[in-house]
């Protein structure tokens, strides 16, 4: 167990830089700071090893947050460090664990995000600096609650300007930019 552990503390800290680094340092999403600076932010690692494991822990941390106020914990970041290295597969992953959140009448309280080492948005190619945006040392699904993005929207009004934003920033950082912000990507490592 204490291997697990040490596997666990390792894939926070590198996660814990990205976000620090990148999601709260180059300001690409204005919502976080407030629940990380108040330790509201929840880090959960995966252990499954298949994937209805993984969707059964993806219902506990759901029902988890449901249970928990907001004032203790306001949003998780599912880390699942093994399972969903090809960024496809995670993306049907995502719709599953969607599935689950319509299943348990999660939907429209919970929100997911998701991140990924491969992220690659739609209308862009694969090596253009604003997948960044959503790229991630390890496959995450944010568990977001609907309440706090109301509120963090009410406090940003302009928020549907912040995806414009970040892919402008990005494109001025260019690589070697976000180089500089020495975030790993332990699975492209492993490559």
């Amino acid at each position: 167990m204490s291997v697990i552990y040490n596997q666990d503390e390792e894939i926070i800290a590198i996660c814990r830089h990205w976000l620090e680094q990148a999601v709260i340092g180059l300001n690409l999403c204005p919502f976080a700071r407030k629940p990380y600076n108040l330790k509201r932010l929840r880090f959960s690692i995966s252990h499954a090893r298949h994937l209805d494991a993984f969707l059964e822990f993806i219902e506990q941390e759901i029902q988890l947050l449901l249970q928990t106020p907001a004032h203790e914990t306001e949003t998780t970041l599912i880390v699942e460090p093994s399972l969903f290295t090809d960024f496809e597969t995670f993306l049907d992953a995502v719709t599953l664990a969607e599935d689950v959140l319509q299943e348990i009448g999660a939907n429209g309280i919970i929100q997911i995000a998701p991140f990924h080492p491969e992220f690659q948005f739609a209308d862009e190619p694969k090596d253009d600096i604003s997948n960044y945006t959503n790229r991630s040392p390890y496959p995450i699904l944010h568990l977001i609650r609907e309440s706090s993005i109301d509120q963090a929207i009410a406090a940003f009004p302009d928020a549907a300007t912040i995806y414009e934003r970040n892919k402008a920033l990005l494109r001025e950082m260019g690589m070697e930019g976000w180089t500089k912000l020495a975030i790993e990507y332990p699975l492209q490592k492993s490559k």
